[in-house]
């Protein structure tokens, strides 16, 4: 299977730049993974597709403000690094740009001094193992000098920094916002909790992995990053309780999916655990545990498109997306959402 097979138009202007103002007043498309039909609603519509004992389940990933500007102690040369995962209590896998300016050994200086760090590895891939010095408490110090990092093609100013986390974040760890989460409100939760539908939580720090882009022409050669997960006894018995009582498991977002599908064994019952995934999903692949699935739009030749045309078709995730541009749907992390569900 080639990434070109996964490619789509996508006019620059519907990638959305700014977050609605509710959000929940975005747009769904809904499909039917089986035969690709379409229906056009909003997001509010999402109580509609949800029935008295199914299981949503989401992802209590809270973004860090990962994104630090700083300058080489030796040159004063500015510095970019992004935090992309914890290695260690003040170690880091880091993103650097530019990379040149940051060998083994060079020391980085980040506001007035009061964060500190030393490039300690270059690693194959190109990001760098660095050790951060400070006093106090790195989160803290993060808070004060860190900036949300925006997917690249965001170019307008996020104004308000909480809109790039779901209501319910809640563990400090992602690189990266569980985009499907956005469009929840608190209002619309309580409406699912009413309606007898259970909502289970887990955890997963999304890494900017998820958005490079594949290299390889043949997808099976690409090599996914891996993530940090977590899901425990508690919120593992409400969907196995869920599954076995005949109700949809339905998964927000592509991370809440590759958690579920790493902690699910044959059987098709969810184990409690915690660790490292880097499961690859991509069409031909035969899912365990999800019935339904929230999601945006996303790039094309993703790996991210690649597990949404996995749950359908290849065939019918490109229609819809080629209605959705047809539609002026809004893109990526801002935009949209669409849900793959079996529809009556």
């Amino acid at each position: 299977m080639l990434k070109s097979d996964f490619y789509y138009d996508l006019p620059e202007e519907l990638i959305a730049q700014t977050p609605l103002k509710d959000r929940s007043s975005s747009r769904l498309m809904v499909v039917d993974k089986k035969s690709g039909a379409l229906r056009d609603g909003h997001f509010s519509d999402i109580l509609e597709y949800m029935q008295e004992g199914d299981c949503l389940v989401i992802n209590e990933t809270k973004v860090i403000p990962a994104r630090l500007i700083g300058a080489r102690e030796d040159t004063g040369t500015r510095v970019e690094v992004l935090l992309l995962k914890r290695q260690d209590k003040n170690l880091w896998e880091c993103l650097v740009y530019p990379g040149r300016k940051a060998r083994e050994g060079k020391r980085i200086v980040f506001g007035n001094g009061e964060l500190k760090a030393t490039v300690k590895e270059v690693l194959p891939d190109g990001n760098r193992i660095i050790d951060f010095e400070f006093s106090g408490i790195f989160e803290e110090i993060l808070d004060k000098l860190g900036q949300m990092p925006l997917p690249p093609y965001i170019k307008e100013k996020l104004e308000d920094k909480d809109r790039y986390q779901t209501v319910y974040a809640k563990n400090s760890g992602s690189a990266a916002a569980p985009t499907a989460g956005l469009h929840f409100t608190p209002e619309l939760l309580k409406k699912i909790e009413e309606k007898g539908v259970k909502t289970a939580r887990l955890t997963l720090h999304v890494g900017l992995g998820t958005f490079r882009p594949v290299k390889e022409e043949n997808i099976t050669d690409h090599k996914m990053h891996s993530e940090y997960y977590n899901i425990d006894e508690e919120n593992a018995n409400i969907i196995n309780t869920a599954k076995k009582n005949g109700g949809k498991i339905i998964s927000v977002g592509t991370t809440s999916t590759r958690t579920l599908e790493s902690v699910t064994d044959d059987k098709g019952f969810v184990k409690a655990g915690s660790g490292q995934t880097d499961i690859f999903i991509y069409p031909g692949y035969k899912f365990k545990i999800v019935d339904s699935l929230i999601t945006n739009f996303h790039l094309p030749e993703s790996t991210l498109i690649m597990l949404v045309s996995a749950f359908s078709s290849r065939e019918n995730v490109l229609r819809a997306y080629k209605s959705a541009v047809e539609k002026k749907y809004r893109f990526f992390s801002f935009g949209d959402a669409m849900l793959l569900c079996d529809l009556k």
